[in-house]
């Protein structure tokens, strides 16, 4: 099983050998380094795969069975040779603050250092209208945390699920509410790849890990990402939800049903002294994931998030 080095790609690579291994699997978990470890600039600049390629790679030439991501990392086009195997149960998909004293983000005085290394935040945080000062930043979390500690900046913005699978949620001082911050499409969750050739490995690890729920809130969100030709780094949220539904079964009464619920926001423009976000939402059947993301990306466009096409788009 191959995976990325850092603390938190371990711990998440950890579970799902666990998972296996209770399912009387041996399993191997094998580091391998990917460019994105390796450099330290912004990654809208190193480019979308930076953490998967090497990975994806490791599993074409056989070093390696089974590639465990963080799906939000994956470029949204198909690998040849490669299958989604599974998408295991998600994390909290939302963001969270980690501030100096305690701090909420409504509580940050104006001209706070806030860090973050996604657009999608400076984005939502600018419209916002705290007057907040946005630092872009890179490094793992603990890298991350010990600026806040150390001084140097006032409050950093990370993924929940990170600091969540490494034991330290006591350390946010605040949830971020979708409504204020969309998070990244497939955030929280794993995407859990094998060779498509390897079929028993496949059934394996659906029959496992897989959680259907998470897969088709997932796929709705990744597809309204790739309709937008947009890359991981570009500043487009999207939140995806199984809800509950009462549908009219004629003379069998009314029956309950399973619906995606979709949110999505996108920056038509982005510079330093404004922003303009742009918001859509829908349902579908659940069996129309993927329809629903093109559609909800769709409305987008036509709403004016087509500035989100062409330099840094969505493919390898």
């Amino acid at each position: 099983m191959g995976t990325r080095g850092s603390a938190l790609a371990l711990v998440q690579t950890g579970t799902i050998a666990e998972a296996l291994r209770k399912a009387g699997e041996n399993v191997e978990i094998v580091k391998v380094s990917t460019p994105g470890d390796r450099s330290h600039a912004p990654i809208a600049e190193i480019g979308v795969g930076v953490f998967t390629s090497a990975l994806r790679d490791a599993l074409l030439h056989k070093q390696v069975d089974v590639a465990v991501h963080s799906y939000k990392d994956l470029p949204t086009a198909p690998q040849p040779g490669i299958v989604l195997a599974a998408v295991p149960p998600r994390e909290d998909p939302r963001d969270a603050l980690i501030a100096r004293d305690g701090l909420t983000l409504g509580e940050l005085p104006p001209g706070s250092v806030v860090g973050t290394g996604a657009a999608r935040r400076i984005a939502q945080l600018r419209a916002l209208g705290l007057g907040l000062e946005i630092v872009p930043i890179r490094g793992n979390i603990d890298t991350r945390l010990r600026k806040v500690a150390d001084g140097e900046l006032d409050a950093i913005v990370i993924a929940r699920a990170g600091i969540s699978r490494l034991g330290r949620a006591g350390e946010i001082t605040e949830t971020l509410d979708p409504i204020q911050m969309l998070p990244a499409p497939a955030q929280g969750a794993l995407a859990i790849e094998c060779r498509v050739d390897d079929v028993d490995i496949e059934h394996l690890l659906r029959s496992i890990v897989d959680d259907e729920g998470t897969r088709a809130a997932v796929t709705a969100e990744r597809a309204m990402l790739a309709t937008l030709e947009a890359g991981c780094s570009a500043p487009v949220g999207a939140l995806a939800e199984v809800v509950e539904d009462i549908q009219d079964g004629g003379a069998e009464g009314d029956l309950v049903v399973e619906r995606v619920s979709l949110r999505g926001v996108a920056a038509a423009g982005l510079d330093a002294d404004s922003v303009e976000l742009i918001r859509a939402s829908a349902v579908a059947d659940k069996s129309d994931a993927e329809r629903l993301g093109r559609d909800l990306a769709a409305e987008l466009l036509d709403l004016g998030a087509g500035a989100l096409s062409g330099p840094g788009r969505n493919q390898r």
